[in-house]
């Protein structure tokens, strides 16, 4: 029996010792500062990210995982007598599936599978996580797919901003488009919807934004469990402890992951952007 690797990028943002735990490899996105190009998460950590985000005068852009990293990856694991699962961002918000497709049309006679999580953060992250888990029990590659395929739909990420600008200057902000121009003091609400950034709602002031994700997500979920749940958030530690231990404590999780955005998923949704990314029901 075919041994099955989950291959994610960069934006899911799975925490390291859980990358190490289970059969998971992580292919970077791409940050560009001018002429510098860096890889996500490998030659820039978010930390570093938002200290040079405040003093660079100039402002970064994102590229898709490069087919050279596919490569890289999907090379070694082949020749190690790996299956691939490749479960990647969501296209509405990144060409990342587009350069795996790309890669994988170089191995032909490799049983290689790419998934659209239709997701990003660790909505991503629940997915590619799952699949993992299943693969680490021995399950084969077609099994492993199915896996994410039913946990796809049960995914979600609700998450409050500071400012859209960010989301409006990368093009990735969809219906919240409409919340361009609304008063600054209050604080939108937006959603992973079918793949892409879509709005909720506004809600007058910061700390009831964060409650206000808590209960939306409650929302969602349903009832339905086991829940895991994990926090994103871009240089707003504070508020993302908050809203984890709130929402814990409200909903009851079977497990909990605290995560920040990596640098990339940050350039878009710009410094404070906090919210919850979920998984219920399997």
């Amino acid at each position: 029996m075919s041994k099955v690797a989950i291959v994610t990028d960069s934006t899911a943002t799975i925490p390291m010792d859980l990358m190490e735990e289970y059969p998971i490899w992580e292919v970077p996105q791409v940050l560009i500062f001018g002429e510098e190009v860096l890889e996500d998460r490998v030659d820039i950590q978010p930390t570093q990210f938002y200290e040079r985000l405040e003093t660079d005068p100039l402002h970064p852009t994102t590229s898709q995982v490069t087919p050279a990293s596919f490569e890289k990856v999907f090379g070694k694991l082949v020749e190690d007598g790996y299956d691939i699962l490749a479960v990647l961002v969501s296209p509405k918000l990144s060409g990342t599936v587009e350069s795996a497709k790309q890669v994988k049309a170089m191995h032909p006679d490799a049983a290689i599978e790419i998934f659209n999580s239709e997701s990003v953060a660790m909505g991503l992250g629940w997915q590619a996580l799952t699949a993992a888990r299943a693969a680490k029990d021995g399950a084969t590659l077609a099994e492993c797919k199915e896996v994410a395929e039913k946990a796809k739909p049960l995914t979600g990420v609700v998450f409050a901003v500071d400012t859209l600008e960010y989301l409006h200057r990368g093009g990735r902000i969809g219906g919240g488009a409409k919340f361009l121009g609304t008063a600054l003091n209050f604080k939108p609400i937006l959603e992973i919807r079918d793949g892409g950034v879509e709005s909720v709602e506004r809600v007058r002031t910061r700390k009831k934004s964060l409650a206000r994700v808590i209960r939306l997500v409650e929302e969602r979920i349903a009832g339905r469990t086991p829940l895991h749940l994990a926090t994103l958030h871009a240089k707003a530690e504070e508020d993302a402890r908050w809203l984890l231990d709130v929402g814990c404590a409200h909903l009851n999780p079977d497990e909990k992951i605290y995560a920040e955005v990596s640098p990339v998923v940050g350039t878009h949704g710009g410094p404070g952007v906090v919210g919850l990314a979920y998984l219920a029901g399997m």
